[in-house]
């Protein structure tokens, strides 16, 4: 099956696999880290242009093809047009995406892109609302993903 879903679900586990490579504490093999980022990419760049007519589904692409563009160090000179058209589209979704840790996630990297602090009131608005005694793998990997970005705003950082 190869699904618009499950491409994007797996260009989301690839990304996420890269962005954490070596904090496992194995070692990063160059060779390695570089096939990783030209596969992330091209995986990213065939789904640049799917669309789905499902929220979610939009929801999980849109996700996706931000965290595969974030990850990767490759760049064809055209990877902040694609980033922003991204960005449109999950404008467009938002507000019809009801309250799921899939809009979690996705309020969670936009905000890392744009710094909109709107996002992320309504990220935490929507995890104070989770029962956290019964919290699932994914939503406490969502909150430590969300207090990452809160406090290494990289963009804003003064050097």
């Amino acid at each position: 099956m190869n699904s618009l879903l499950s491409r994007a679900l797996e260009l989301q586990h690839a990304a996420h696999e890269l962005m954490y490579l070596g904090m496992d504490g194995e070692p990063i093999y160059s060779d390695t880290f570089c096939r990783l980022n030209k596969e992330l990419l091209v995986k990213a760049d065939s789904l640049f242009s799917s669309q789905s007519s499902n929220i979610e589904e939009e929801a999980n692409l849109c996700l996706a093809l931000l965290m595969g563009y974030n990850a990767t160090i490759y760049d064809y000179g055209d990877k902040g047009q694609k980033k922003q058209a991204v960005l449109d589209r999950i404008y467009n979704i938002l507000e019809k995406l009801p309250d799921s840790l899939l809009k979690v996630r996705l309020l969670t990297y936009t905000y890392g892109e744009v710094y909109e602090e709107s996002m992320l009131q309504e990220a935490h608005s929507i995890i104070d609302n989770w029962n956290k005694s019964a919290l699932i793998t994914e939503q406490t990997e969502a909150i430590e993903e969300l207090k990452n970005i809160e406090e290494n705003p990289y963009p804003f950082e003064v050097i």
